[in-house]
């Protein structure tokens, strides 16, 4: 999720700004340099209508710039080999009661070897400052920055030189990531000055997406993959809308957002350095208005592999595509994700629709007069003209004539007909999209049941 939004935000001031959108694979770890992983990030830009203009680059490919410039880096003395181990640096930082490398190898002259690492030598005074559009000028002190690694012991580069290297190979003028990079800025800086690889670029660091907690969104506690909310029945632009509001605002109250006025309002000057709620809430809201802005044979389009998936026990046999798309405008107003829509008419589908155990215990037991409600639904509907109106006013009328107000009198006919409480206007659904005969019939079941 982070991704995506720090993706639409570069792609976002790419597009408003007649600009160039680079994507880039950062996988200078051999273990994330794997087809899967590079999916589960071209997938979804490509779900959401992210296009990018260049790319993708894998850094696993261009190792060999990395490691030239880490030798001229070792050459002019700003670099060194490092063979502390792990529970070396501990232990001293134990015994000086202090954090991070300290140095030690910094004037031993150690050659390469198997076990050793490259250090950057950070320098020991002065600050370096990182202009960002969103924080304003960051100020870091130099001393406080330890000697980082910018060579595995393995041979492989860190990301950190990848991306100073690559920054200026491919003429970057602005990198709009998240907060929490903010931190490797200046190591970046530091090396980019020492490669003295020309202008640097525009730094622009994207609040923190937190959850309910006020935490920083977690892969341990909270959905953050985009292919869950995919599969969940969340719309590309609707995803897309909510992501540009996390973090940015137009200023004023407007919610829904085309792409195109995206592009035309997005200023980077606009981001809020505040962290940026993720609420799942409102994200619901913004695709149910999403939903309900289709036609009703786009939403049936879109609801489609929903309603039709393996694990929909009536899709294969039982499922008609003609009378799901009729009863669309029933439902187009009550789900706010595609996933919903399965439950909202599975009953259409299924000759005896199970009674939902809540709500026959609320109505047919605990409600008024289920069985004298039934009876009376079942004589009216037997004659009446078929029309929303003629139900609804003989239904109506029978439960007056029975001293039962409208809501509890219809209630035993909905459970009847769709095995719960809640669904689509009942009468609608009653006289438009089914006959009188599998109406009574569903009516009688539940009486007996009673």
């Amino acid at each position: 999720m982070g991704s995506a939004r720090s993706a639409l935000f570069n792609w976002l001031y790419a597009r408003s700004t007649g600009g160039t959108f680079v994507l880039r694979i950062e996988d200078t770890n051999a273990e994330l340099a794997k087809p899967e992983f590079y999916a589960a990030i071209t997938d979804p830009l490509e779900w959401l209508g992210i296009d990018w203009d260049e790319g993708p680059y894998y850094q696993s490919e261009r190792t060999q710039l990395y490691l030239d410039a880490i030798d001229r880096l070792l050459a002019s003395g700003q670099a060194y080999h490092c063979d502390c181990s792990r529970e070396a640096i501990d232990e001293r930082n134990r015994a000086a009661k202090r954090s991070g490398y300290d140095g030690f190898c910094r004037d031993r002259g150690i050659d390469a070897g198997a076990d050793t690492v490259v250090r950057f030598r950070t320098p020991d005074d002065g600050q370096t400052l990182v202009a960002d559009l969103v924080r304003g000028d960051v100020l870091f002190e130099n001393a406080e920055l330890e000697d980082f690694v910018i060579r595995r012991s393995n041979g492989s580069p860190v990301f950190l030189v990848a991306n100073a290297v690559d920054d200026a190979d491919m003429g970057i003028t602005h990198a709009v990531r998240g907060e929490d990079l903010l931190n490797t800025t200046p190591k970046v800086l530091l090396l980019w000055r020492a490669l003295e690889l020309g202008p640097e670029p525009t730094y622009a660091h994207l609040p923190l997406l937190v959850g309910a907690d006020r935490k920083k969104l977690s892969k341990r506690k909270d959905s953050v993959a985009l292919s869950d909310f995919r599969d969940e029945g969340f719309l590309p632009e609707a995803m897309v809308n909510y992501l540009a509001l996390l973090g940015w605002s137009t200023g004023d109250d407007q919610e829904i957002l085309s792409v195109d006025e995206l592009i035309a309002r997005f200023d980077l000057a606009d981001v809020n350095k505040a962290p940026a709620f993720f609420d799942m809430t409102k994200l619901e809201h913004i695709n149910g208005l999403y939903l309900r802005a289709l036609t009703p044979s786009e939403f049936a389009a879109r609801a489609m592999p929903y309603v039709t998936a393996a694990d929909v026990p009536w899709a294969a046999a039982d499922f008609d595509p003609a009378r799901f798309e009729a009863f669309v405008p029933l439902i187009q107003e009550k789900v706010s994700k595609l996933s919903e829509v399965p439950g909202a008419v599975d009953f259409l589908f299924v000759a005896d629709p199970p009674f939902d155990d809540a709500s026959w215990e609320k109505v047919m037991v605990k409600g008024p007069q289920p069985a004298e409600l039934l009876d009376g639904a079942a004589e009216v509907l037997a004659d009446c003209e078929w029309s929303t109106d003629a139900v609804k006013d003989a239904v109506f009328a029978m439960g007056e004539g029975l001293g039962v107000n409208k809501s509890k009198t219809q209630a035993p006919v909905r459970v009847a007909l769709t095995g719960r409480t809640v669904g689509p206007p009942l009468f609608d659904a009653i006289a438009n999209h089914f006959t009188r005969e599998e109406t009574l019939r569903r009516i009688a079941r539940a009486r007996a049941a009673l």
